[in-house]
C-alpha cells in the first residue's frame, strides 16, 4: 500500500476515534506512532516525534497562551463585566431593547479580555437572564443575543485561537490580530442592528425597563459605567496596542496584560487567596489542554505530511479544475460541518495544516483565510444540534427551554453566515488594517 493511502486511512481512523470519544491528544500521538511506523519505519517516526515536541516547546509565541488565559480569568474575577452591564442597562433604561444593547456592548468589550466562549456565555447568562425575564424580553432573541455575544471572544483579539493559529499558518500573530479587529466589530454591530430592528418592528420583544428598575441618580450610573469600562478597556488597549504597534511581542504583551489584570483585581478588592489559587489552577488546566494538543497535533501533522497525503490531496483538487473561490467555499463548508462535533483546537491544529499546501498553490492570502476560519468557527458554535453555547446558557438559565435557545441562536447564526460571506466577497474587510499598519 502506498504511503499516501496510509495517510488517508490515518485521517479516517482519527475522525472515527474523535467522534466516539477518545481523548484527542493521546489519540494523535498513538496514531502518529502506529501509522508512521507503518509508512516509513519505527526509527524515523520516533526521531520525528522528538523533533516536533521540541519545536513546540521552543515556540515563543505559544507562551502567550497561558498569560492571556490568566488575564481573562482575573478580569472575570474582578467583577468588571457585571458592573459594566448594570451601568449600561440603567443608562438605556428608557430605550426599547436596552438589555440587548447592554449584552452585546459588554460582550464586545470583554471578548478582548477573556477570549473564552464558555466563560463569556456563562457570565452573560447569569448577569442578563433574570433582568430580561423580569422585563418581559423575548426568550429566543435574548438567548440568541447572549450566545452570539459570547462567541465574539473567538475572533476579537487578543484571541487565544489566533495566537495558536499564527504558527500553524506560519503568519505573524500581529497580522491576524489586526485583521480580526474590523470583522469582530462588524459582527457586533450586525448583531446589535438586528436586535434593535426586531424591537422597532415589535416593541414587545424588548420593552423598556420597568419604572422600579430605572435609576434615580444618573451620577452614580455614570460613575459605575466609567469604573466598569475604562480600566478594562485601557488594559486591553495597552496589551493589544503594544503588540499591534510592534512595541512588544505577543508574549510580552500578554505578560503585561496578565499583570494588569492582577492589579485591577486587587484594586477592586476582589482578590482572595482562594480566588487566586482557583485562577492559577484554571489557567494551568486550559493551557495544558491547548499546548499538549498543539504538540500532539504537530507530530501527527508531521507524520501525515511525511506520508505525502497532503500533496496527493492538493494535486487531486487542483486536477478537478474548480476555481480557487469554489475550492475555498468547499473548504469553508467542511470546516463548518466539522465545527459541530469538534472544538476549534483540533480543527485549527489538524484540519487546517492539511489544506495549507493547497492554499499556497492557489495563492490564497493566509491571513485572510485565518479570519475566514475564525468567523466560520464562530458560526459553528451557534449551530444546532451540537452547539456548546446552548448548553452553557441552559446550565445557568434552566428555566429557558433548549428549543427556544436553539431558535434564538439560529437567527444569529444566519447573521454570522452573512458576515462570513461579506468577508469572503470583500477580503479588504480583513486585510485593510494589516496593510495600513504593516504594509502587507
Amino acid at each position: 500500500m502506498s504511503p499516501e493511502i496510509i495517510g488517508v486511512i490515518m485521517i479516517a481512523v482519527l475522525l472515527f476515534a474523535i467522534f466516539i470519544g477518545f481523548p484527542i491528544s493521546f489519540t494523535l500521538i498513538f496514531l502518529g506512532i502506529v501509522f508512521g511506523a507503518w509508512g516509513f519505519g519505527t526509527k524515523l517516526v520516533f526521531y520525528l516525534m522528538t523533533l516536533q515536541f521540541n519545536n513546540v516547546m521552543l515556540e515563543q509565541t505559544l507562551a502567550a497562551v497561558p498569560l492571556f488565559v490568566f488575564m481573562g480569568i482575573m478580569m472575570e474575577q474582578a467583577g468588571l463585566m457585571e458592573r459594566l452591564f448594570s451601568a449600561v442597562q440603567l443608562m438605556l433604561s428608557k430605550t426599547k431593547g436596552a438589555l440587548y444593547i447592554a449584552v452585546l456592548f459588554v460582550s464586545t468589550i470583554f471578548a478582548a479580555a477573556t477570549g473564552i466562549v464558555g466563560a463569556s456565555v456563562t457570565i452573560l447568562g447569569i448577569m442578563a437572564a433574570k433582568t430580561m425575564n423580569r422585563s418581559g424580553y423575548d426568550v429566543k432573541l435574548a438567548a440568541g443575543t447572549i450566545t452570539a455575544g459570547g462567541t465574539l471572544g473567538i475572533l476579537i483579539p487578543p484571541s487565544i485561537m489566533l495566537v495558536v493559529m499564527g504558527p500553524v499558518l506560519e503568519v505573524p500573530v500581529t497580522d491576524l490580530f489586526a485583521a480580526a479587529i474590523i470583522p469582530g466589530i462588524m459582527l457586533a454591530f450586525m448583531y446589535t442592528g438586528y436586535a434593535l430592528i426586531r424591537c422597532w418592528l415589535n416593541p414587545e420583544l424588548g420593552p423598556p425597563l420597568p419604572e422600579e428598575d430605572r435609576p434615580n441618580d444618573y451620577k452614580v450610573v455614570a460613575r459605575e459605567f466609567f469604573l466598569g469600562l475604562v480600566p478594562p478597556s485601557l488594559l486591553v488597549a495597552f496589551a493589544l496596542g503594544s503588540i499591534l504597534f510592534g512595541w512588544a511581542t505577543p508574549t510580552e504583551g500578554a505578560g503585561c496584560g496578565a499583570v494588569g489584570a492582577l492589579i485591577l483585581t486587587l484594586a477592586y478588592r476582589k482578590m482572595t487567596f482562594e480566588r487566586f489559587k482557583e485562577a492559577l489552577i484554571k489557567t494551568l488546566e486550559i493551557s495544558v489542554l491547548i499546548l499538549f494538543l498543539v504538540a500532539a497535533s504537530n507530530f501527527f501533522g508531521a507524520v501525515f505530511s511525511r506520508l505525502g497525503t497532503p500533496t496527493m490531496l492538493t494535486d487531486f483538487l487542483l486536477a478537478s479544475e474548480l476555481s480557487p473561490t469554489m475550492l475555498l467555499i468547499i473548504i469553508m463548508v467542511v470546516i463548518f460541518l466539522l465545527g459541530w462535533p469538534l472544538e476549534w483546537v483540533p480543527i485549527i491544529l489538524i484540519i487546517v495544516p492539511i489544506i495549507i499546501p493547497l492554499l499556497v498553490k492557489l495563492e490564497i492570502n493566509l491571513v485572510w483565510f485565518g479570519i475566514l476560519v475564525a468567523v466560520n468557527l464562530q458560526t459553528a458554535w451557534l449551530s444546532p444540534p451540537v452547539a456548546l453555547s446552548a448548553y452553557f446558557l441552559k446550565g445557568v438559565v434552566p428555566e429557558w427551554d433548549l428549543k427556544d435557545i436553539y431558535i434564538g441562536m439560529m437567527q444569529f447564526m444566519v447573521i454570522q453566515a452573512i458576515g462570513l460571506i461579506l468577508i469572503l466577497i470583500f477580503p479588504q474587510i480583513a486585510l485593510w488594517l494589516p496593510s495600513v499598519m504593516y504594509g502587507n
